[in-house]
């Protein structure tokens, strides 16, 4: 491992090698949410993958997605799109949580939305698309996911504690970790207190199982600053040579074969 300060990634590395010590490994991959256009920072976003030769899962908002973005998305092979809601927009009343997909919604409603969607994404981006559904916000009743395998989709994304209901659905890869405070202004997060979160998550995932784990880090680049941006080069940086972290095409977290 490299970098200036020590002191900040030495937790992280004192808990990554009592993965090691204990014969276990970390499945690190990423997701990038809210895509709809070429821009810089898209740009930026596929130098990072390709610099560290990780692929992103990029969630991409169908009915507001620009022509021109598929263009882009072809000279960008470690950008992986797939299904970002339909419209990204809010239908839960104002005292509940912001969802696109949320219980009040008839299931048929939300059958024939999803479809439209999904149809116009395949015509933007064609194969390239993956079959894999990202809800805004990170949510959507499990009610709902089960409707998903029967509409084309094998896997479904949203972040840490969502779990699938008694109905099931396609195979869920959930993120851990959110580089962005939203509340705090729409900005990076401090290296100090993501590095504490990574140990805390990664401790509890450490004691509550015996196996492996994942990590899955939750970027927005459209909205990424200069630390979010510095903290994602200094964290990959950091732990990609560790001999715990696995580096992981999301294609293989939702058994999506990965073309040899």
């Amino acid at each position: 491992m490299t970098g200036s300060d020590t002191s900040l990634w030495r937790p992280l590395q004192v808990e990554l090698d009592r993965w090691s010590v204990a014969g276990r490994a970390i499945k690190l991959w990423l997701r990038d949410d809210d895509a709809v256009a070429p821009s810089p920072a898209l740009n930026r976003l596929a130098a990072l993958g390709e610099r560290f030769a990780l692929p992103v899962l990029l969630a991409v908002i169908p009915m507001l997605a620009e022509p021109a973005l598929a263009a882009s998305l072809r000279a960008m092979p470690l950008l992986l799109p797939c299904q970002h809601g339909c419209w990204h927009r809010n239908h839960a009343p104002a005292s509940a949580r912001k969802s696109e997909f949320g219980l009040q919604r008839p299931a048929e409603e939300l059958r024939a939305e999803i479809d439209e969607a999904r149809l116009r994404l395949e015509d933007l981006l064609g194969p390239a698309l993956l079959p894999v559904f990202v809800p805004p916000w990170n949510r959507i009743d499990p009610a709902h996911a089960a409707l998903l395998p029967g509409l084309g989709f094998a896997g479904l994304s949203c972040f840490r504690g969502f779990g699938l209901g008694p109905s099931g659905g396609p195979h869920l890869a959930n993120t851990h970790l959110d580089i962005m405070d939203w509340g705090g202004g729409r900005i990076g997060r401090t290296p100090q207190d993501l590095v504490a979160e990574a140990c805390r998550l990664l401790a509890g995932q450490r004691d509550a199982t015996a196996g492996d784990a994942e990590l899955g880090l939750l970027l927005h680049h459209r909205d990424h600053d200069a630390t979010a941006w510095a903290f994602l080069d200094s964290f990959l940086g950091w732990t990609r040579h560790h001999p715990a972290i696995v580096p992981t095409d999301p294609r293989h977290l939702f058994q999506i074969p990965v073309p040899s």
